[in-house]
């Protein structure tokens, strides 16, 4: 029954994240603590995550900006490893209210700056490659964060989610490396992972449906509702510790 529970949690987080590009982690993430314990709880999402952007790739192939990709992962891949090997010894309430109120704050933040009509470039996508990547070896997950870069690059619908996808599957999958080197990702912990993604994967194909028929304006939108219920879901906890 845990597992079937998983599943089902797994499933609708990977049909909502596959409409907006993130939020699996920040609902499996509780569900897994839960079923699991917070030490396996965090390799499996990991795992899982790695399965969830792969599904996503296949799902918008045609729309990936590999250019965009390049620059986000060549700075991001190393610097999620070196956040990995660093999670046990940084305190994570700290980064929580930080990310948090980043979050809260790009709301404001990206409708100034399309107001302006000012994007990233690719340089931009590189140095919040190495940010973003350190601080996703460190937390469960750091979408919320990669979302309004791309956003700001210009990107939206099925580029968005493809290109998010594409280059943030390297990013996990160089956190998953650098846990199995330390001995936190078992066989059993991939097992489990497995069961997880196979869920998240199903989820972003569901998805895709719904994408095709979002206007620019409403997907952003729910952009911006996502950006603050996940600012709010970190600033929560760690305030009332």
């Amino acid at each position: 029954m845990g597992y079937l529970f998983v599943l089902i949690v797994g499933l609708i987080a990977g049909t909502l994240s596959g409409i907006v590009g993130t939020g699996s982690s920040i609902m499996l993430m509780p569900v897994l603590i839960y079923q699991f314990g917070p030490k396996q709880a965090v390799p499996i999402m990991a795992v899982a995550a790695v399965m969830a952007n792969f599904s996503r790739i296949l799902a918008w192939w045609r729309e990936v900006d590999w250019r965009a990709c390049a620059a986000y992962s060549i700075t991001g891949i190393p610097a999620a490893a070196l956040g990995a090997r660093t999670l046990l010894a940084l305190p994570s309430r700290a980064v929580d209210i930080a990310i948090g109120l980043f979050l809260i704050a790009m709301v404001p933040v990206r409708h100034w700056l399309a107001r302006h009509q000012l994007k990233a470039q690719l340089w931009h996508l590189a140095v919040g490659g190495a940010i973003i990547g350190y601080l996703t070896g460190i937390v469960v997950s750091t979408g919320p964060l990669s979302v309004p870069l791309f956003l700001f690059y210009g990107l939206t619908k099925g580029a968005f989610l493809a290109t998010e996808a594409a280059s943030s599957l390297g990013l996990y999958v160089s956190k998953s490396v650098t846990f199995r080197h330390f001995g936190a990702l078992t066989p059993d912990v991939a097992l489990k992972g497995l069961i997880a993604g196979s869920s998240l994967m199903a989820g972003a194909f569901i998805a895709k449906r719904f994408v095709l028929r979002l206007e620019p304006n409403v997907f952003r939108l729910i952009m911006d509702g996502i950006m603050l219920a996940a600012g709010a879901s970190l600033l929560w906890p760690a305030a009332t510790q």
